[in-house]
């Protein structure tokens, strides 16, 4: 398989500037260029408020945020842009679901079925609303599922703890640490059609093709960092049929309620969910960033993790002492989704990140933002790739680990 081109990699200046292999973009993607001006333009020429003047300043901006959210709910699949809220990050958006809709919709005995061992992000807010609604007298259930030893959401297990008072369903779309796909496809017709879906696509969107509407998503979470834009925003997808049943979770300037007699009322998504000031560069920058990934092709993105991740897996399983965490490593046939985490006998995942980096490979070890509960809180090494990773530095990277391997064991 080709290395992707050097026009590729010249799109991202840190790369250039470096001679460390950058292999965690799972933590975060490298910026490109055209994202990079964007935010340098935004603050150098013509800042104002969008949505705040009537000037030419302001209008302007306006017009083009109205684009950008048109343009991330094409890249997405939603169905109109009306769906697509955006918040100060993938963490905010996952807890806009808590406090938009579940204090507004949980009853006592409602049950929520989550993920244990996904992001801190989609496993705290739910704690955090049980314990909220605790204070106001109605209690609600978190019933934890199982994952399965290719790193995916156990879709069994979920139906098996599926009860008449299930009223939501959590996953990672593409799991932070194991890199397995969830799509929950095996659900379908099965579940009562009151139940909602909410996928976190921090991990997919950007990295693969992803479509809201075929995933059958009621919320989905998008990291715009993750995705070559700018910290500090992130994409709320919330479908239409379950807007009557939210409320706004910060309200504020420019929330879209009316204040009456009746108290706070809508006017309408997505103003609803986006109350104050808006991280304006950030979402220009997201355009930007959507652009970049447009003229790459994420399909194309999709193929060259895919590659990466199999020719790692390969070259890291006679590695003595080197075990896989679940995940593609472990699957039957040839996937992979541009993450992998391993352990290594003989020295602890910090230490061996430690050593890595001062070899020049720039990995993220610990738990990954999992929260630290039970037996299977695991310190590892994680490797993520992206369309600027080369097999080049996945053969070297591999090369090292075995050395290091050999002088541990």
């Amino acid at each position: 398989m080709p290395s992707p081109p050097a026009t590729v990699r010249g799109l991202f200046p840190a790369l250039a500037e470096s001679t460390e292999i950058y292999l965690d973009s799972a933590a975060t993607t490298q910026k490109p260029l055209p994202v990079i001006e964007t935010i340098h333009r935004y603050h150098t020429s013509r800042t104002a408020n969008a949505g705040r003047g009537t000037y030419p300043w302001a209008t302007n901006l306006t017009t083009r945020l109205t684009r950008v959210r048109d343009r991330m709910a094409t890249f997405i699949g939603a169905e109109s842009p009306a769906e697509v809220v955006f918040t100060g990050g993938a963490t905010a958006a996952l807890n806009a679901v808590a406090l938009s809709w579940g204090l507004a919709e949980l009853d006592d005995g409602d049950e929520i079925l989550y993920n244990p061992r996904d992001h801190a992000s989609n496993v705290h807010p739910w704690h955090h609303l049980r314990q909220m609604l605790a204070r106001f007298g109605r209690r609600i259930e978190l019933v934890p599922y199982r994952v399965t030893e290719l790193g995916e959401a156990d879709t069994a297990d979920i139906l098996a703890k599926v009860g008449p008072r299930t009223r939501l369903i959590t996953t990672s779309h593409l799991h932070h640490v194991f890199g397995g796909l969830t799509t929950l496809e095996e659900l379908r017709g099965k579940l009562d059609p009151r139940i909602l879906l909410c996928f976190d696509c921090s991990q997919s969107g950007g990295h693969m093709p992803l479509d809201v509407t075929e995933l059958g998503a009621d919320f989905a979470i998008f990291a715009a960092h993750k995705m070559f834009g700018a910290p500090g925003t992130g994409i709320l997808y919330c479908h239409r049929r379950v807007h009557d049943r939210l409320l706004p979770f910060l309200p504020g300037g420019n929330t879209g309620v009316d204040l009456t007699d009746a108290g706070l009322t809508s006017t309408g998504m997505p103003d609803l969910l986006e109350g104050g000031t808006q991280n304006i560069p950030g979402i220009l920058a997201l355009g930007s960033a959507l652009e970049v990934l447009e003229s790459l092709d994420v399909g194309v993105i999709a193929a060259h993790n895919r590659e990466l991740t199999l020719r790692l897996i390969d070259n890291l399983r006679p590695v003595p002492g080197l075990e896989f965490l679940p995940g593609p490593a472990h699957a039957p046939c040839a996937i992979g989704y541009g993450i992998v985490s391993f352990t290594l006998a003989g020295i602890s995942a910090t230490d061996l990140g430690f050593v890595l980096s001062e070899l020049g490979f720039l990995v993220r070890t610990g738990l990954h933002c999992s929260p630290r509960a039970g037996d299977d809180a695991m310190d590892s090494v994680r490797v993520s790739t992206h369309i600027y990773n080369t097999v080049e530095e996945i053969d070297r990277f591999a090369t090292c680990v075995k050395t290091i391997a050999e002088e541990v064991t």
